[in-house]
């Protein structure tokens, strides 16, 4: 299974939509233009939007508006990682500096707030209420899982309950609006379009999970960031979580003392913790519950080639090493 063998039945679609994304960031301000072009060269790999697409082929749902709303999603994630940026000062992100690091904070936090405006603009087009609803309440999420996660920086006693909040709320919630969104177009049954949601809830959690196991394990070359990013902001994650629970008391103390004052210094140190303690395993594991119940969430699906896809997105969430 390859990333680009995974999203064939959407590859079309998929580039339809990246033209609708080029054209709907044209603006007559310079900068604004100046910065969109950037993001669209940083590239990514537009899971978000593949979802949209792949829930529409999978219920049946082959209308425009499935390009129109895989853009929205696409444009309300961007948005969210030039504002996560700032706030975490990172510099790094797909292997290339971040619109931050380019252009600087402020151009960065007003091009991100263009993104929401011109993706609610575009949410509006379709004229659809439930389709404004279930956007407007994901991005209300995940602006409160933001706030969530910044509150939990630097404080050793936030739990796996908590961090796992924290992810549902900030990046699993868009999985699920996007997954959900499908169903929305294809005006299928309530209980249908809650198994969809619950697929891109479990996807979306199990996808960031291993996100925070890949900021100790993974290569920089291949994440496209800085190893230990969330370490330097004093970021709580499971393998941290996980090695305070179980590790050596010397060592539940090194992990304590480094979420408190954040830095790379003692990352060789916090990494032989977590590794002693078998915390990326331990994380690793709970991201495969997540997309085994992914999995089970949609088993009642007609057999499709969409179907298979996110059935095969389920399993590259978690063995995914970028």
């Amino acid at each position: 299974m390859t990333f680009l063998s995974m999203l064939a039945p959407v590859a079309d679609d998929m580039r339809r939509v990246d033209e609708l994304i080029s054209r709907r960031l044209e603006s007559d301000v310079p900068l604004v233009r100046q910065v969109a072009e950037y993001l669209v060269a940083a590239g990514g790999k537009r899971l978000r939007p593949a979802l949209v697409l792949l829930s529409s082929g999978a219920l049946g749902y082959r209308g425009e508006a499935r390009l129109t709303l895989a853009a929205v999603v696409e444009f309300i994630h961007t948005a969210t990682l030039l504002h996560d940026d700032v706030v975490d000062e990172s510099t790094l992100r797909r292997g290339h500096q971040t619109a931050n690091a380019a252009f600087g904070n402020a151009a960065a936090v007003l091009v991100g707030d263009f993104l929401y405006s011109r993706a609610f603009q575009m949410m509006v087009e379709v004229d659809d209420m439930r389709v404004m609803r279930v956007l407007a309440d994901a991005t209300n999420t995940i602006a409160a899982g933001e706030v969530m996660q910044l509150m939990g920086s630097h404080d050793p006693e936030v739990d796996e309950g908590r961090y796992l909040e924290v992810i549902r709320r900030k990046t699993a919630k868009l999985f699920e609006a996007a997954a959900r969104l499908g169903a929305v177009l294809a005006r299928s049954a309530p209980e249908l379009e809650e198994r969809l949601a619950a697929y891109g809830a479990r996807v979306g959690t199990a996808f960031q999970v291993i996100d925070d196991v890949l900021d100790y394990s993974g290569e920089e070359s291949s994440i496209g960031k800085s190893l230990g990013d969330d370490l330097a902001e004093g970021k709580p994650t499971l393998p941290l979580i996980h090695a305070m629970r179980a590790g050596s008391a010397p060592d539940r103390a090194r992990v304590r003392q480094v979420i408190v004052n954040g830095g790379r210094e003692d990352f060789g140190d916090v990494l032989a913790a977590i590794r002693a303690s078998g915390s990326l395993d331990y994380a690793r594991a709970a991201a495969q519950r997540e997309a085994d119940a992914a999995r089970a969430a949609i088993a009642g699906l007609p057999q499709s080639e969409f179907k298979r896809s996110l059935l095969e997105l389920a399993s590259f969430s978690v063995a995914r090493q970028s």
